[in-house]
């Protein structure tokens, strides 16, 4: 997948995690400034990033769309 950067397909609720992080690295230390766990050791966490959004009780979840994909097209 080609998901947050400038031209591409915008991140969503159902973009995976492995991906999100592997075309944006900017996005997985926009993740963990919010305490959300998205890598383990050394490797994307294997989810969504709505279900990771759910498990870490993230409840604004527009909000996070908006500013990845701020950060994608930056």
């Amino acid at each position: 997948m080609n998901e947050g950067r400038s031209g591409s397909a915008p991140i969503t609720l159902e973009t995976r995690i492995e991906d999100l992080a592997e075309r944006n690295p900017e996005a997985v230390r926009f993740l963990l400034g919010r305490g959300m766990r998205c890598i383990r050791c050394g490797e994307p966490i294997w989810s969504t990033l709505g279900e990771l959004l759910d498990d870490s009780g993230f409840a604004d979840k527009e909000s996070v769309l908006r500013e990845l994909n701020a950060l994608g097209s930056g």
